[in-house]
């Protein structure tokens, strides 16, 4: 299956630390031909960290994509009356963005997004990442697997010697999961 003219949303949320591993997917999802269309979280848009400012990381999704980003309620509300995407991609997503996902509260772009795409059947890509996967948002984790239309990229302790309860998706798979959730299907092995 090809990316060719796909309308992907990109939406990012805030695990400031793995802001490096998405620019890459982004840039491959381009570079195969999918639109992209950037969505952020308001803390996203709004927090400078020690990973960078929040301009210049606006400004970056702005320059991959020559697309406007979408960090508000009002204009991610949209993306279901309209339709505008294809597929979903939610990289990196808090536990606290997972669990509004899991209890269906739409409180952020990012979450109003989610609801839009799943109120038009279509397929929502979670990449976790998250401190508390394997205690607080386990249940989270669980909720959301067994929701259709949602997607998980394979996910793994990144640190069990000192941070036993930490989850992070693999974003080498996050194209292989896009392809996979088009065809209805959950990539796996998902636990890795």
């Amino acid at each position: 299956m090809s990316l060719k003219n796909l309308n992907v949303g990109f939406a990012v949320t805030g695990s400031f630390c793995t802001f490096a591993k998405i620019i890459p997917v982004i840039k491959q999802l381009l570079d195969e031909g999918a639109d992209v269309h950037p969505i952020v979280s308001e803390t996203v848009n709004s927090t400078d960290t020690r990973f960078g400012t929040a301009k210049d990381f606006m400004n970056k999704l702005v320059e991959l994509t020559g697309k406007k980003v979408i960090s508000s309620i009002v204009d991610a509300e949209p993306i279901g009356p309209k339709s505008l995407l294809d597929v979903l991609v939610i990289a990196p997503c808090t536990g606290n963005t997972l669990a509004k996902i899991a209890n269906g509260i739409s409180d952020s772009a990012v979450t109003m997004a989610c609801k839009a795409q799943l109120r038009n059947q279509r397929p929502v890509i979670i990449a976790i990442s998250t401190n508390d996967g394997l205690s607080g948002n386990a249940q989270n984790i669980g909720i959301v697997l067994n929701r259709k239309n949602i997607y998980m990229v394979p996910f793994g302790q990144d640190d069990p010697k000192n941070k036993q309860n930490s989850l992070v998706a693999d974003y080498s798979k996050i194209i292989p999961t896009i392809l996979h959730a088009l065809e209805g299907r959950q990539i796996h092995p998902i636990l890795i």
